[in-house]
């Protein structure tokens, strides 16, 4: 599958129910699992709505998203659903007319700047179900043209290729797009999805809506969330816009709330000489849904054979077993190498004893060998060392 990610041109290709060309444009077959997980959450409005959705892939390449979304989610009543098919590279109309051609539902394709369509959109008063944005590099700037038009409780599936910035390599960079402060951190894939989260959060309040995060996931490259942008705020949301401290010595972690920040207190390091590192504002509440995943998972198309990939069923079940809150994170490999043994226990184990202290716990579903929990460090050093000594 590598000639697909140069983009050969007259390169056939099949995914899910859909077989298509994919032209001389970029491609990655490795994000599929985005795709599956798009097509799910069409089905799921789809299943959930009472009138005609109007869905839009703004930036579609190829156009598989579309032509997945046309034959497999809503395969029972296409004439629900008005499709909205975009690129900005007009070369790439001859192959997205081609792939699209058989849908049974009306597609209308264009190849217009994104901010144009988007524009044009908004002042016709044509607003989106659904909006999938796969864009390069950071798509701040196109966020507020997006929330204006969606529809109210529309879904909106966004994904970044800046990983320097919102992980903290690029510290400036951050400032610039994100509007934050972004400092190194071992769950940095996370931080970078709570980062993303943070600007749409804002960006949404300005307008007066919620923001409830359905999804969210990477797998180091690319930084994907899945969100429903409710018609009004929930009670309390404000409070899931924070800040994450973390010690440069100990490696311990603080959580504020933006809404009320105060000073920070000082680190309880052995040495003394512990800093703190700040990143935020970014959202510090939950990550995933479990009642949307839950509700994915059982849909009875999953049962069809190649329906979505195993890596996808694999990422959906970490997805639903991880809230994604508590904020603080911490890998398995740090708690052995600060307690000074040989190597972590298994998180297994210990999120069960994380439990049995009285505390929440999780494996991380964002990244591999890392606990989520309110534990602190000093707990968590203590049960690990605990678990180390009962296995010798």
């Amino acid at each position: 599958m590598a000639d697909t990610a140069l983009g050969i041109p007259d390169h056939h290709y099949r995914e899910g129910s859909a077989s298509l060309t994919l032209g001389s444009g970029f491609f990655r077959p490795d994000s599929r699992p985005s795709r599956d997980c798009s097509v799910l959450l069409a089905r799921h409005q789809q299943q959930n709505a009472e009138g005609q959705l109007r869905w839009l892939d703004l930036m579609a390449g190829c156009g598989i998203r579309g032509l997945r979304w046309g034959l497999e989610a809503v395969p029972a009543r296409p004439e629900r659903v008005e499709l909205w098919v975009n690129d900005g590279d007009p070369d790439r109309l001859p192959c997205l007319e081609s792939n699209l051609s058989g849908l049974p539902m009306p597609v209308r394709i264009s190849s217009q700047a994104a901010e144009v369509l988007l524009a044009q959109a908004y002042l016709e008063g044509r607003f989106f179900d659904l909006i999938d944005l796969d864009a390069f590099g950071a798509p701040g700037a196109l966020i507020q043209p997006v929330l204006q038009a969606l529809r109210f409780e529309g879904l909106l599936l966004l994904a970044s290729t800046d990983g320097r910035s919102p992980t903290g390599h690029d510290r400036a960079g951050a400032v610039r797009s994100l509007g934050a402060a972004a400092r190194v951190h071992p769950a940095s894939w996370e931080l970078a999805l709570r980062h993303q989260l943070g600007l749409l959060a804002r960006q949404a309040w300005m307008l007066g809506r919620g923001l409830q995060p359905l999804l969210c996931f990477s797998e180091g490259r690319t930084f994907r969330v899945g969100v429903r942008m409710r018609r009004h705020l929930q009670p309390g949301e404000e409070h899931r816009l924070g800040l994450l401290a973390r010690c440069d010595a100990c490696g311990s972690q603080v959580v504020q709330i933006l809404r009320n920040l105060s000073g920070w207190p000082a680190c309880r390091c052995a040495s003394g000489a512990g800093r703190w590192s700040v990143s935020g504002p970014l959202w510090i509440g939950p990550l995933q849904d479990p009642q949307t995943l839950a509700a994915l998972r059982r849909d009875p198309w999953l049962r069809e054979p190649g329906a979505i990939s195993n890596q996808t069923q694999r990422l959906l079940e970490r997805l639903e077993a991880d809230p994604g809150s508590p904020a603080t994170v911490w890998p398995t490999d740090e708690l052995a190498r600060r307690v000074g043994i040989g190597g972590p226990p298994p998180l297994n184990q210990l999120v069960t004893a994380v439990r049995r202290a009285g505390f929440q716990a999780y494996p991380s579903g964002v990244m591999a060998g890392q606990l989520r929990t309110d534990a602190d460090l000093t707990v968590l050093l203590r049960l690990c060392a605990d678990l180390c000594s009962e296995g010798t």
